[in-house]
């Protein structure tokens, strides 16, 4: 078994690095013309200078799995700033496209809980279209668009889950082929459940992002790992990429839902028995609030499983 391990977006063991510097609509509305443009390509370039940070740091490393932020540019996809967030910053996003091909990194973009297709409103559909169209633009203009994944959640059950998935099958039509050609979704930690997902994702050929924390928090009785990985990582055939997790742990007994700042080790190995079992290769994104920090620590954790040998800064072989 071969397992890479990534994390989200923010490289902590960098000095002021956040490739998610903001800006405010409030603040935007206050600015006069110039300004607004000013201040928006600013943080754009911050922000994707600071992504190319974070990939030579990862290239560094030897961690070949990230997940850029969805944050780069700033009011991308509010409908009352419409401006070009992609010609003045082709030659950033061909070099970070460039890095990733030639290091065969594994890059990946994961739009907030807004971004969904079961409600019963039009313009909440609209926007979740806008905004996966948004992170698609962004993949091709690093010519990543037929590698990168974009994942999202099915979303709510609005008191009528069978009702809301009926309109998930409905509203999905309105996502152009290739955006939905490169989405994935993700098991939730409340509402649907890796069953329920698995179920959309073979309906509609998008393979399935299984979180195992959100799978402990939010499962049935009936549902059994053993039965269910197979299943969920056929999903993944199509696109010539191994499966891919996200794995996290609870914060506390009281908290358990939410992510703890590292990945406890004790609360992982009975997920990673079961990959060891199936001989997987496998990609694992580390969702810890301490993200490379919890990676680092995660990976040393691990390599100390009797069995288990370390092959890379972030690869390990069990």
């Amino acid at each position: 078994m071969i397992i890479r391990f990534g994390y989200v977006a923010n490289a902590l063991n960098l000095w002021d690095s956040t490739p998610s510097k903001t800006m405010t609509f409030k603040r935007w509305s206050e600015l006069d013309k110039e300004k607004r443009m000013e201040k928006l390509q600013d943080t754009t370039r911050a922000n994707l200078n600071n992504t190319i940070r974070a990939i030579y740091y990862n290239i560094a490393h030897e961690i070949h799995l990230y997940r850029m932020s969805s944050s780069i540019v700033p009011l991308a996809t509010h409908k009352e700033v419409d401006w070009d967030y992609l010609n003045p910053f082709k030659d950033l996003y061909k070099e970070i496209g460039a890095l990733v091909k030639k290091h065969k990194l594994r890059v990946s973009f994961h739009p907030n809980q807004f971004t969904l297709f079961t409600s019963d409103k039009p313009h909440v559909t609209e926007n979740a279209v806008h905004d996966m169209e948004y992170h698609f633009c962004l993949l091709e203009a690093m010519g990543l668009d037929q590698q990168g994944h974009i994942n999202i959640h099915v979303g709510g059950a609005y008191g009528d889950k069978d009702a809301a998935t009926a309109r998930f099958y409905e509203n999905i039509k309105q996502l152009p082929s290739p955006v939905k050609r490169q989405m994935t979704l993700e098991n939730d930690d409340k509402t649907y459940t890796t069953t329920e997902t698995l179920a959309i994702c073979e309906n509609e050929d998008i393979p399935l992002m299984f979180d195992y924390h959100h799978y402990m928090a939010n499962h049935d009785e009936e549902e059994d790992l053993d039965e269910l990985l197979p299943r969920i990582f056929a999903t993944w055939k199509r696109t010539g990429y191994p499966p891919k997790v996200h794995v996290s742990s609870p914060k506390s007994e009281n908290a358990y839902r939410s992510h703890a700042d590292y990945v406890d080790l004790e609360f992982l190995k009975p997920f990673l028995k079961k990959l060891k079992e199936m001989d997987a290769e496998i990609d694992v994104m580390i969702e810890a609030k301490q993200k490379d920090r919890a990676l680092i620590q995660l990976v040393e954790d691990v390599s100390g499983i009797r069995g288990v040998k370390r092959v890379g800064g972030a690869t390990i072989e069990w």
